[in-house]
């Protein structure tokens, strides 16, 4: 008879209300044995009804539990989830996602079958309203995800850089420390990083299913934007070797369009203009094969929402370099 390995769920979790029940729900119909799992929900002081709706499952599910973050950054909630699980696996799970019936089993099959440290799936998106609809398919789009493989819509198994959320040996997430809590956020691909250099692999498996919902407004998608550049930057100061080329994309935009502007107040269009076309003809030939005539609605939104992305990243990156390379 097979040994069946006893797995931890950590989420993080922050004034989800309205994604929580549809999250627990996922989590409840996944078809992974319950007397073999456990689910440790860390709240950073939910001030919604977030609370109130998770209580109902502790009270009607043995294996969930909900306790406090009192740091609130979700560093801290899977280091203490790291230390509290029971489980030989531990699987990093988002309170904004809703999983496939095999999530679990998935992961841990792939786990246990390759030398993989940490295998995840794609990062599926889910949009209901003309906003939400053009930001997944921009956060899907190679202009702006560039070769990050959970962000497209690529269907074959490997070896990458990081993965969306996660699953790993609870041992080996041991072995290197665990997360670090001085990253507010990009403490995921800062862990993934610190894993590849001690020769463990990351695997990608378009096996591993979820949904994820897309940000709601365009101000939290600038913001979040903003806080992925401003702590990318950190993480470069940390490990300089974990610099991708495509990481650099929206930081020289900022650059060009800083010195476009400069020639423009000297009466010289020219650049500025040159960048702008530049721009267009690079969205268009990256989003070639994911927008057409059938979506074709969204092409001006896509397009506007790739400008707000890589605007917000790349000022948030060289905030980011003042902040930890100039100031203690």
């Amino acid at each position: 008879m097979k040994l069946i390995v006893n797995v931890s769920i950590i989420m993080p979790c922050y004034n989800e209300v309205q994604h929580i029940a549809k999250c627990m729900e996922s989590i409840v119909a996944n078809d992974f044995p319950k007397n073999k799992l456990e689910v440790l929900i860390y709240d950073g002081g939910s001030t919604d009804s977030t609370l109130n709706i998770l209580k109902e499952y502790t009270q009607k599910y043995s294996f969930i539990h909900v306790k406090s973050n009192n740091r609130k950054i979700q560093a801290a909630a899977m280091n203490l989830g790291i230390k509290e699980a029971q489980g030989d696996i531990v699987i990093r799970m988002d309170a904004h996602t809703v999983y496939e019936k095999d999530y679990i089993s998935q992961a841990v099959k792939l786990l246990n079958e390759t030398s993989a440290v940490n295998v995840g799936g794609p990062q599926a998106g889910q949009g209901n309203s003309y906003f939400t609809n053009s930001l997944v398919m921009a956060l899907s789009n190679a202009f702006i995800s560039g070769n990050a493989v959970y962000r497209s819509d690529k269907n074959v198994q490997q070896y990458v850089d990081t993965v969306y959320l996660g699953a790993w040996h609870k041992k080996d997430l041991e072995a290197i420390g665990g997360f670090d809590e001085s990253f507010m956020v990009n403490e995921d691909y800062e862990l993934n990083y610190r894993l590849r250099k001690k020769s463990g692999q990351i695997l990608f498996s378009p096996k591993i299913k979820s949904t994820y919902y897309a940000r709601s407004s365009l101000f939290k998608l600038i913001k979040q934007y903003f806080r992925y550049g401003f702590w990318k930057a950190k993480t470069l100061k940390k490990h300089p070797a974990s610099l991708k080329i495509r990481q650099m994309a929206a930081p020289l935009f900022i650059l060009t369009l800083f010195f476009s502007i400069a020639f423009t107040f000297c009466q010289n269009y020219y650049l500025l203009w040159l960048l702008s076309g530049c721009y267009v003809i690079v969205f268009v030939l990256l989003s070639r094969s994911s927008l057409n005539m059938k979506n074709i609605k969204y092409v001006p939104a896509v397009f506007f929402i790739a400008l707000f992305i890589h605007l917000s990243w790349g000022v948030g990156f060289f905030a980011g370099l003042i902040r930890w390379c100039f100031y203690k």
